[in-house]
């Protein structure tokens, strides 16, 4: 296991959460959204699938690698 690169994973993770987290948190129903609403959340959540796919991947290369020397 690298320790460096599980720091670095977290730290990205912090950041993720920090920038779109509160855009995927619940407001309203969806009876209130709009279609305009809908639809800017449903990027925002691609988005952040899409990072946190690569986030839990560089996760599993930090954990099966070496530590760096």
């Amino acid at each position: 296991m690298d320790p460096q690169r599980v720091k670095d994973v977290y730290e990205r993770l912090e950041l993720l959460d920090d920038r779109l987290g509160h855009r995927l948190r619940a407001r309203g129903g969806p009876a209130r959204a709009t279609p305009e609403q809908i639809e800017e959340k449903v990027r925002d959540l691609a988005e952040f699938a899409s990072e946190l796919r690569a986030l839990v991947k560089d996760l599993i290369v930090a954990l099966t690698a070496r530590p760096a020397s």
